[in-house]
C-alpha cells in the first residue's frame, strides 16, 4: 500500500476474500497511523458529502471523483480480536 503509493487496500484487491482493510490517510507531515480493520461496519454516516479524486491500486493510473460522507463512525475488530470504534472525518472517512 505504501509503495504504490496508496492510502488504503482491501483484502479482495489482493485475492483474499475476507472483510479486512488496511489504511493510513496521514499526510506527509504527520506521523504514519496504519490501521487494520477486521470486519469493519459503518455504524453512522453524515448526510453531508465531499468529493475527492480517488485512484485504485488494483487499476493503476485510473482516477475518478468520488463523493463520500464527510464523517463516518466505524466499528471493527483489531488484529487481536478486540472491538474498536472510531469516528473518522475528511479523507479518513
Amino acid at each position: 500500500m505504501y509503495d504504490a503509493p496508496g492510502i488504503g487496500l482491501a483484502a479482495p484487491q489482493v485475492g483474499v476474500l475476507s472483510r479486512l482493510i488496511v489504511m493510513d490517510c496521514a499526510k506527509d507531515e504527520e506521523p504514519p497511523r496504519p490501521l487494520v480493520l477486521v470486519n469493519p461496519e459503518i455504524a453512522w454516516a453524515s448526510g453531508e458529502t465531499a468529493s475527492y479524486e480517488e485512484g485504485c491500486l488494483s487499476i493503476p493510473d485510473h482516477f475518478a471523483e468520488v463523493a463520500r460522507p464527510v464523517a463516518v463512525e466505524v466499528r471493527w475488530r483489531d488484529l487481536d480480536g478486540a472491538p474498536r470504534a472510531e469516528r473518522f472525518e475528511g479523507l479518513w472517512a
